[in-house]
């Protein structure tokens, strides 16, 4: 791995971690609500994807498809109102634990086959998401985890539609135009709720134009240097990283059911990921 590759995913796990972290802070502490959040997340990941798509050398037009955006309407939308009630780190490790498992078990109905280490794994993984939403004190909100989850299942969804597709940021930027028809619907449904103040609308701002749309284009420039066991893996990464900012940021408190889960969560997956690149 270059210095150049090495510099380009450490900033792009940042991002991604960083839209857990400014999603959370704004439902936390300003007034917006998660409709808003997510309109503007929207709307500014599209602005910024489309100048990106703009001032790029060689083809630039946007593509991407209605099933993509749909996809990509219910990640952000479901990704905003499970932050009303869950913390920053609980959210993301929900949300990633629940995009890889629903990718795993994807392949496994169009015939991939696990060995008995990687079946091992999975088990592992799927129970410390399920130990995450059992009942006790360090319980986070069952509705909250369930859209979370909810989330994390359409952000799988929208990687497999988008898998093998020669020009991701132009997909990604034409999904994100198309997600914003959709979410006007959503506004006008929720008209009698929207609010938001200045700080609500920074933060979903830089969410949507400087973590989502510029974070998007860094990880696509990082790729091309990356192994696929390295792609996938570094993104175990970003839970981590997102529960440690959300416990000095944040002032979020790291349980031991958090801890425990996560490290079942993340290890099963790096298992399961592991072996199968090395087939």
């Amino acid at each position: 791995m270059t210095a150049r590759t090495l510099m380009l995913t450490v900033l792009a796990m940042l991002a991604f971690a960083g839209n857990s972290l400014l999603c959370r802070a704004a439902l936390r502490d300003s007034q917006i609500d998660p409709t808003s959040f997510t309109a503007l997340r929207l709307l500014s990941g599209a602005l910024t994807l489309w100048l990106l798509l703009y001032l790029r050398k060689g083809p630039s037009a946007a593509s991407g498809n209605w099933y993509g955006a749909l996809a990509l309407f219910i990640y952000a939308a479901a990704f905003s109102y499970a932050y009303l009630h869950l913390d920053a780190g609980a959210g993301a490790l929900l949300l990633f634990g629940a995009v890889q498992l629903s990718m795993i078990t994807w392949g496994l109905l169009k015939g991939e086959r696990l060995h008995r280490l990687q079946i091992v794994g999975l088990v592992l993984a799927a129970g410390g998401l399920l130990a995450l939403l059992l009942p006790g004190t360090s319980t986070p909100s069952v509705s909250a985890s369930l859209l979370m989850v909810l989330s994390g299942i359409a952000w799988g969804a929208y990687s497999l539609l988008g898998k093998g597709t020669p020009d991701p940021l132009a997909a990604t930027a034409g999904n994100f135009i198309r997600t914003l028809p959709i979410m006007a619907v959503l506004c006008l449904l929720a008209l009698s709720w929207l609010e938001w103040d200045t700080a609500g609308v920074i933060y979903a701002l830089l969410s949507g134009g400087l973590t989502s749309g510029i974070g998007y284009a860094i990880w696509y420039a990082a790729l091309p240097g990356l192994a696929a066991i390295q792609a996938a893996s570094v993104q175990l990464s970003v839970p981590l990283l997102t529960a440690l900012a959300g416990s000095l940021l944040l002032g979020e408190t790291l349980t031991g059911r958090l801890v425990i889960a996560g490290l079942a969560i993340l290890g099963g997956l790096a298992l399961v990921l592991r072996l199968k690149h090395q087939v």
